[in-house]
């Protein structure tokens, strides 16, 4: 007989808490292999795909998309064991069958558990189990699920639709979590959706054509739905839109206004000279080789400024009323993606070359836009670098990324009038801004902090008396 499992969400690892369901992986009644991702959620911090160290036979899903779930809820309820014979998988689960062309030894699920521990991202099982097996139009016949076997608070989910979908087969083919979190917005349904991209992938052009399509029509009311559409912008004007805090959004403004609550910040600033850096990185691109991007020589400069005042990269540890002087400098740098601001870390800063630098912050930022950064990519800085300039400002007073201990933020670099070698000239500026938090230093370190940035930026040549 087969004995029926629940699978709860489990600890994500890095202090996280709940989890919001962005996608279900897996639907009731379908078999799934150990370690088979079954549920994409989101967290404060990344986009997880959660594997079950079961492998069985769905017979439950607990909350739909968009449902937010502590760690420790319910997921899914899972019938494993026995001999994987079509009446037995039947029993445990009503509407699950081998589907046709299948045999029942391959139908067979195995009772035992990965044992994985489920931290940071899930389990990394082979990716020869990673695999969903889904029951065509033409499989034996389903009869309703059973009711879940957890708590009363939780509701199964229901199957999905299973006719056929325009333009693909099988399941909706959408790559990107932001088309679908477009599309669920919008209250779009993706099977409506005929994809543009390779082998019929649904693009994020696809998605906004087909939501044009569907406002079109209530751009032009006919003349007996005019009065109610007079009253609908009052009452708009009056309640106002409702954003809920939560996902990036909330912990991004949790973290902000924690960091103003407990820190007690300062902000000082210097324009710098940045046209021999320019030219300096000019020459080294010229040369061949790997590209060096400006982002990582500015955190070269941060780091060794970062060994002559160790001060600003350590923390406060408020319960033991103690500064926490850090070994290793973990580079966290500021990233605008379509989900909010994010800090991805570079590891062991201190230890790369401007080339890896490079490498490294190309990985991240792609991953950023790409919502595929880990929690461990995420957390971990012991000071920030914002380069606010690509958003074309030249100044700002940055905001501590808690617990850290400072910020340099550096606006864009623009030509202006600058006084070099006693004449007026032309030349290349940059605004430097640095927030420091007053607990562990006071003005003059942080000054001399900046003030050594500065005439790192002005002149290359004074990081080679440190290498």
């Amino acid at each position: 007989m087969a004995q029926v499992l629940e699978f709860k969400l489990p600890d994500l690892g890095e202090g996280l808490t709940e989890a919001e369901i962005v996608r279900w992986l897996v639907a009731v009644g379908d078999v799934v292999a150990i370690d088979q991702p079954v549920v994409e959620v989101e967290t404060a911090k990344a986009m997880v795909e959660v594997p079950c160290p079961y492998g069985g036979v769905v017979t439950a899903r607990y909350g739909e998309e968009g449902t937010e779930l502590p760690v420790g809820a319910p997921l899914l309820t899972v019938a494993v064991g026995g001999t994987g014979a079509p009446e037995e998988l039947a029993e445990a689960a009503p509407g699950a069958a081998p589907t046709v062309g299948e045999t029942a030894a391959e139908s067979a699920v195995s009772s035992e558990y990965s044992g994985n521990v489920l931290v940071g991202y899930g389990t990394a099982g082979p990716a020869a189990r990673r695999r969903r097996v889904r029951h065509e139009s033409h499989a034996v016949a389903k009869a309703p699920a059973p009711a879940p076997v957890a708590a009363p608070v939780a509701v199964a989910a229901p199957a999905p639709v299973t006719e056929a979908v325009p333009g693909h087969d099988g399941p909706v083919p959408v790559i990107s979590p932001l088309v679908r979190k477009l599309a669920r917005d919008r209250g779009l349904d993706l099977r409506e959706v005929r994809g543009s991209g390779p082998a019929g992938l649904i693009l994020r052009a696809d998605v906004e054509l087909a939501i044009a399509a569907l406002e079109r029509p209530a751009a032009a009311p006919s003349p007996a739905a005019a009065p109610s559409s007079v009253a609908a912008p009052a009452a708009v004007a009056t309640a106002g839109e409702r954003v809920p805090l939560r996902g990036v959004r909330g912990a991004v403004a949790d973290k902000l206004s924690r960091s103003r609550t407990e820190i007690p910040d300062a902000t000082c600033w210097v324009d710098a000279d940045a046209t021999e850096l320019m030219a300096a990185r000019a020459a080294m691109n010229a040369a061949g080789g790997p590209k060096i991007s400006l982002l990582a020589l500015l955190a070269r400069i941060c780091v060794h400024a970062l060994a002559r005042f160790p001060e600003l990269n350590s923390t406060v540890d408020t319960a033991a009323r103690e500064i926490v002087r850090l070994p290793a400098v973990h580079l966290g740098f500021a990233a605008q993606t379509p989900r909010g601001l994010v800090v991805p870390v570079v590891k062991d800063a201190g230890t790369r070359t401007a080339e890896s630098l490079t490498a490294e912050f190309a990985r991240l930022t792609e991953a950023a836009r790409e919502s595929a950064l880990t929690p461990a990519d995420l957390t971990g800085g012991t000071f920030t670098l914002n380069n606010y300039g690509v958003f074309g400002v030249d100044g700002s007073t940055p905001i501590i990324n808690h617990p850290e201990a400072a910020m340099l933020g550096v606006g864009r670099i623009i030509p202006k009038p600058w006084v070099h070698q006693g004449e007026l000239a032309v030349r290349q500026v940059v605004q430097l801004s640095l927030t420091f938090d007053h607990r562990v230093c006071d003005g003059g370190t942080a000054g001399g902090f900046l003030r050594y940035v500065a005439d790192c930026v002005e002149q290359p040549a004074v990081l080679l008396r440190t290498l």
